[in-house]
């Protein structure tokens, strides 16, 4: 019963580990080259130290499993840390640091959510924080490019977007 025990235990790390794996964060100059290249959507997490919402967000939304994979598989997510007042951001040909930057999005509180199109359109900055199955499902809101159809974000998560059928669950 023991060895079952060892095993088991040794094989949800293995797991836990490999769902972590190559799962870090861009840093800016970075990620924006990595998402023109790529021609991807761009996640980007404003966040401070001493912020207590941004660890729970850390904690609840972005490790939750299901939002991690989504996030990781379809977007270039990117943390900035608010308080850097060192650090060189290139932005739409301008050079910012990232406190500089942060005001340049024009975020009011902490956390921040920005999201970027492909072509490196700021399409929205959400303050506060998000709970999972909401940043799911605006995840996918983005990523099916809802946004291009006019379609509000309350009718995608009644109906998907126009002309498509909605795989969204709400609880």
């Amino acid at each position: 019963m023991k060895k079952i025990m060892t095993l088991t235990v040794l094989n949800i790390l293995m797991v836990a580990n490999l769902l972590a794996a190559g799962k870090a964060w861009y840093n800016f100059n970075e990620g924006i080259a990595l998402a023109q290249k790529e021609k991807k959507h761009i996640v980007i997490d404003f966040y401070a130290d001493w912020c207590g919402w941004c660890k729970v967000m850390d904690q609840k939304t972005f490790s939750e499993p299901t939002v991690n994979k989504y996030l990781f598989d379809n977007f270039i997510p990117i943390r900035i840390n608010t308080e850097d007042v060192k650090g060189k951001l290139t932005f739409k040909g301008n050079t910012y640091t990232p406190r500089e930057l942060t005001g340049a999005f024009k975020v009011t509180g902490l956390p921040s959510i920005a999201f970027i199109s492909p072509e490196m359109e700021i399409l929205t900055v959400i303050p506060g924080y998000i709970e999972k199955d909401r940043f799911l499902t605006l995840l996918k809101y983005i990523d099916q490019e809802c946004y291009k159809t006019e379609t509000s974000f309350d009718e995608f998560v009644k109906n998907g977007c126009r002309g498509q059928k909605s795989n969204i669950k709400t609880e």
